[in-house]
């Protein structure tokens, strides 16, 4: 298969984006709300369980598109030797979850408060979006982008890598060239998994300081929360929601990466 495009990789990877994110919303709503410092319960339980998909609908396509455009456009160009390629597939992957991050984090921001209520009730994405200018301007929308981008680099720095291995292994194995997108998306669900299963510590810790609202928040860091959860809470807290973040990663692991292959495929075949 020919290497795709810019465009390809753009209209692919916003398809997979917002199918991945609109069908495991529910999931990942449970997810915040076990990792938020009010609890379960207090956050919302199980009621209004797509509470902030507003946002999901407004970043995912253009925050994956970013991501896949970014990763193509570096795996294909960075001047590493071929026996070297996990050192390409994690440079590439970190670096284009970097640029996807400058939508992914408002996105996240909006959607974790309204997910959890943090402003009182069951709001909107688009009130949540203004509550938050309101109280903290626009600064408010990026709370958190440096805990996100630390989440975000090892989690890929995990999931590419060996994503990029077992397509390469299973491709072997059938004496192909390539895999159809429902293996591939096997082997996206495999390495989504083991990523997501790693790196929920950090997932709590950038919820935790997403949701800050406190008047001294924007002294809140990943240190200062790290700390305070390790002196008040038990070491199982920095695992909260680790089973449906590992379920809905993995299954959406499949999607997100089956839909992509699939997209592209047929755009490149067009």
């Amino acid at each position: 298969m020919t290497s795709p495009n810019l465009t390809q990789s753009l209209l692919a990877g916003a398809a997979a984006g917002t199918a991945t994110d609109l069908l495991f919303f529910p999931i990942d709503t449970v997810k915040t709300r076990l990792q938020s410092a009010q609890g379960f319960i207090r956050a919302g339980g199980f009621n209004g369980v797509y509470q902030g998909v507003g946002s999901v609908v407004v970043g995912s396509a253009p925050g994956a598109a970013l991501f896949f455009a970014t990763y193509n456009a570096l795996k294909q160009h960075l001047p590493i030797p071929q026996h070297l390629q996990p050192v390409t597939h994690v440079i590439a992957a970190s670096v284009a979850e970097v640029v996807a991050c400058i939508v992914r984090v408002p996105t996240e921001v909006i959607k974790t408060r309204s997910q959890t209520s943090t402003f009182g009730g069951a709001i909107s994405s688009l009130s949540a979006a203004q509550k938050t200018l309101d109280v903290e301007g626009f600064r408010g929308f990026y709370r958190g982008f440096g805990i996100t981008v630390f989440r975000e680099i090892p989690f890929t720095s995990i999931q590419f890598p060996l994503y990029e291995f077992f397509k390469k292994r299973l491709a072997q194995q059938f004496h192909r060239d390539s895999l159809y997108a429902h293996e591939a998306a096997a082997c996206g669900s495999v390495a989504g998994g083991i990523a997501a299963a790693t790196t929920t510590p950090l997932d709590v810790l950038k919820t935790r300081v997403m949701l800050d609202m406190r008047a001294n928040a924007s002294k809140s860091t990943f240190f200062s929360h790290f700390q305070e959860m390790r002196r008040t809470e038990s070491p199982r807290a920095f695992f909260a929601g680790a089973l449906p973040r590992t379920l809905w990663i993995s299954a959406g692991g499949a999607i997100f990466l089956g839909v992509y292959e699939w997209a592209m495929y047929g755009l490149l075949m067009y």
